[in-house]
């Protein structure tokens, strides 16, 4: 189905199969950002349960409660820069940037073009 992703890797932890309520345009938008970049993105946080959301600290109304959130491993500066960039060209307009991870989201409910750092 998507070239690069399973969705079994958008998986809440406590919720097998739950990544297949990722939303379709996240996930064409995501593959298209890994082509791009020309390196594995490494899923850290997809769909979330409410009990996981609330167990890592999510924000009550996140994104990845609805499957239009993806967080990913950021594993140096040089990438991270990389990254954000085909994540832009892939139409991506929401963007929070962690020292370790990146947050990408496509929200039609929240203010667009928009980026943030935690």
């Amino acid at each position: 189905m998507y070239k690069y992703f399973k969705l079994s890797e958008f998986d809440s932890p406590d919720s097998p199969g739950s990544g297949e309520l990722m939303e379709p345009q996240v996930l064409e938008a995501l593959d298209i950002a890994r082509d791009i970049a020309g390196f594995p993105f490494i899923i850290t946080s997809g769909v979330r349960t409410v009990a996981h959301n609330k167990a890592v600290n999510g924000s009550p109304k996140s994104s990845h409660l609805l499957g239009w959130a993806v967080d990913l491993a950021v594993p140096s500066s040089r990438k991270r820069f990389l990254m954000i960039e085909a994540l832009l060209d892939a139409d991506f307009n929401r963007i929070g940037i962690g020292q370790d991870f990146i947050h990408v989201d496509m929200d039609p409910n929240k203010e667009s073009n928009v980026t943030w750092v935690y």
